[in-house]
């Protein structure tokens, strides 16, 4: 459900970006001419993300746990942006920089009248340190507009994590989810080129899948269900190149 309600809007931005594409092929004057002759460039990119995970379970193993559900949190993305070019079509991409984000578990249980209780939440905040690397394929620019796809992978260290916290006592009783402080993801996304008179605008979507698995094992309720537990984001930048 925060999928959909987070995804009807990018919908709506693409069809919205996609249809100045169109009005952008018409012959107009040619903004930045001489962009694509540079061999680097640099900007900055803004952008906001939809967080979860996916989860691999085992309710057997935790005590009159009957449902466990991941819940997507949105984040902010900050990111500076330098490109390589590789020749008329491809481009080499790095762009570090810190992400935040926020993702929650959903433990229900059940009582010991049988009856279904609220779920149990355990929010995980992060803060991120992204150093993401991709091959970019553009297309062909016509007049002011031109488009293009990326895949690269991300190295990423949360420095919010809580992987070496002592999760053995809890004087309020709330045990929380300890993850990995490092996270691997391969990346992947499209994006639209506009040149305007004095800077690159690009809007672009991207979608991001951990490969490793984050969960700490620490023997708590809240662990022990959890085989695998990976990292899941989409996100909507905006990058300004000059």
């Amino acid at each position: 459900m925060h999928l959909m309600r987070f995804s009807k809007p990018i919908i709506l931005i693409v069809l919205t970006i996609t249809s100045l594409g169109a009005i952008a092929q018409r012959d107009i004057p040619e903004n930045l001419p001489k962009f694509d002759n540079r061999k680097l460039h640099f900007g900055f990119q803004l952008g906001l993300s939809s967080n979860g995970f996916n989860v691999e379970q085992d309710l057997t193993l935790g005590d009159s746990l009957t449902r466990l559900e991941m819940g997507r949190e949105p984040g902010f993305i900050i990111h500076v942006v330098s490109e390589l070019h590789l020749g008329p079509y491809f481009g080499l991409r790095f762009t570090p920089g810190i992400a935040f984000a926020s993702r929650n578990l959903q433990y229900t249980y059940f009582t010991s009248s049988n009856t279904a209780q609220s779920p149990v939440i355990r929010t995980i905040e992060s803060t991120f340190v992204d150093i993401p690397l991709y091959l970019k394929y553009r297309s062909a620019r016509v007049n002011n507009f031109a488009q293009y796809i990326f895949a690269g992978f991300n190295y990423s260290i949360d420095l919010a994590s809580q992987q070496f916290v002592d999760n053995t006592v809890d004087e309020k009783g709330e045990f929380i989810v300890k993850l990995q402080r490092m996270n691997y993801m391969v990346e992947a996304g499209v994006g639209f080129d506009f040149f305007l008179e004095y800077f690159k605008f690009s809007p672009e979507l991207r979608f991001s899948y951990g490969i490793n698995n984050i969960i700490v094992q620490d023997e708590t309720k809240f662990a022990n269900p959890v085989n695998q537990l990976n990292s899941r984001i989409i996100a909507l930048s905006f990058n300004f190149e000059g």
